[in-house]
């Protein structure tokens, strides 16, 4: 199978709209060969497979599907926030990534592709949360322990949104930890949420992390820039 026709299944699939896998196409295209490109896999079989299909997994999700907003936190390289903009044309996609160079590159490529609901902002999202944002979603892809990213989302999410993060198989540890957290942030406890072994290589690695904002958040949060790393809401040790 091509990675045309690989792309045309994934959005059948999800029943997209027309010419969306000629745009993923394209999307990967630009991210593997740009000058600008920040991903180290360029063999586009695999390519296709880590970037699109793993991406794309996140359309399981009914919050993810019915977003109108979605703030996508360390895009770095565009996953999965540049898919999901061309998968959700109707929603507005913001990609925030604190890293100059990694935001002029997802700058680019959506100008690039015409993505006209992508915003691109370069800055902390602890930063970007002083403001009352009231996202839909706000997703991730390897960026921080669970725990971590429910604190960076909380302050951003409207109360009924959830927190979607592209995460591999948790520890005890991390579930426990982030469970707290939530408890915290008034985010309900974090389910995981297995990918389709149908539809993702390495299914059986990957979970998507999901916690739905059940009240406001406290306003000590957000916390300075760095503390939610530096002092991360875990379960106390006695």
């Amino acid at each position: 199978m091509t990675v045309a026709d690989r792309c045309r299944q994934l959005t059948d699939r999800f029943e997209l709209q027309p010419r969306s896998a000629e745009k993923l196409n394209a999307l990967l295209k630009l991210v593997i060969t740009g000058p600008s490109s920040l991903t180290n896999v360029r063999e586009p079989e695999a390519a296709v497979e880590l970037h699109i299909a793993d991406s794309l997994a996140g359309l399981e999700l009914p919050q993810l599907r019915a977003a109108s907003t979605i703030a996508d936190l360390g895009s770095g390289g565009g996953f999965p926030g540049l898919v999901l903009a061309v998968a959700l044309p109707e929603a507005q996609l913001t990609l925030v990534e604190s890293a100059a160079r990694k935001a002029d590159f997802l700058r680019e490529t959506a100008e690039a592709m015409s993505l006209d609901n992508v915003v691109v902002v370069a800055e902390r999202a602890e930063l970007w949360a002083l403001e009352p944002r009231e996202q839909d979603v706000v997703s991730s892809r390897a960026l921080a322990s669970t725990s971590i990213l429910l604190e960076y989302a909380a302050p951003l999410l409207r109360v009924g949104g959830s927190l979607v993060a592209w995460k591999g198989r948790l520890s005890g540890e991390e579930l426990a930890d982030a469970a707290f957290a939530a408890g915290e942030l008034q985010m309900s406890p974090p389910l995981a949420v297995d990918v389709s072994a149908d539809l993702v290589q390495g299914a059986d690695r990957r979970q998507l992390i999901v916690s739905e904002k059940i009240a406001a958040t406290p306003d000590r949060y957000p916390r300075r820039p760095g503390i939610a790393k530096k002092r991360p809401l875990v379960v106390k040790q006695p």
